[in-house]
């Protein structure tokens, strides 16, 4: 899957999703592209999938860019632990 190959911190905060994007709507290269519709994180695994799929579809027949990274940790606390004991280990990626 997508990860980062180093980070600054170890653990990070989420933060917030404020705002339309204004960047990075347009095509900047070939023909066709994939826009959402709506705000929301996507996760390297989204991401991992949707390149498959495109790639199965157009066969050798063209290029794709992904101009999208994951570098947002997801931390996964272990099943059945009481509360307070910390944040967890990271366990996935998502941006």
């Amino acid at each position: 899957m997508l990860m980062p190959k180093k980070v600054k911190y170890r653990k990070q905060q989420r933060g917030r999703m404020a705002g339309k994007a204004w960047r990075g709507s347009e095509l900047a290269f070939g023909k066709y592209g994939l826009k959402v519709l709506e705000p929301g994180w996507i996760t390297d695994r989204q991401i991992e999938a949707s390149r498959v799929a495109i790639t199965r579809f157009v066969k050798r027949g063209g290029k794709v860019w992904i101009r999208l990274f994951s570098r947002q940790a997801g931390y996964q606390e272990a099943g059945r632990n009481r509360m307070g004991k910390g944040k967890g280990a990271p366990d996935h990626w998502w941006r």
